[in-house]
């Protein structure tokens, strides 16, 4: 049986006038923000799905449901940092992870390095670690005519040395 396991996630919001536009746990200038309870950072929604799915942990509306207002407005690299602790307690270990924002706008290039940090902090990895791309989809589809955005992720894990499958620490 391996050790490593790989997870995908995806998610996308709708874009709306009266939001900050936050990916990566970055405020990008733009005219309008993504809708959603928490601040709506689809880049750390699916990073976040990517992880608790390779770790057999659920999804982030089983973990932080939108029914629940203590989530309302909450940075989502909060969340992340939970998500993180969660791998930890269950004996997981990021390897790497990839991701892609797909938006036909505003420019993302200039702030991918600063998601890449503020990700790769929120989970205690090296930067070298976090992957983070943007593409659009030559104005097709929500996200190329301006409705919304998406993004994808993917993550490896691997079982910490010593810690069973089922996550409990070995007895000594």
């Amino acid at each position: 049986m391996t050790n490593l396991r790989i997870g995908q996630g995806y998610d996308v919001h709708r874009l709306t006038e009266g939001r900050a536009l936050i990916l990566g746990g970055v405020t990008v200038p733009y005219e309008r923000g993504l809708d959603g309870h928490s601040d709506a950072d689809v880049l750390t929604h699916a990073i976040m799905d990517a992880l608790l799915g390779a770790a057999g942990l659920g999804d982030i509306g089983k973990l932080f449901p939108d029914s629940d207002e203590r989530y309302r407005g909450i940075s989502s690299l909060l969340l992340l940092k939970e998500v993180g602790k969660r791998l930890r307690e269950n004996g997981w270990q990021v390897v790497n992870l990839d991701s892609t924002i797909v938006a036909q706008a505003p420019k993302l290039a200039p702030y991918r390095e600063t998601m890449r940090r503020n990700l790769a902090e929120a989970l205690g990895l090296d930067v070298s670690q976090v992957s983070v791309k943007a593409t659009t989809e030559e104005r097709l589809g929500f996200t190329g005519d301006g409705s919304g955005m998406a993004a994808q992720a993917i993550a490896l894990l691997e079982k910490v040395e010593g810690t069973p499958r089922d996550g409990r620490k070995e007895s000594a």
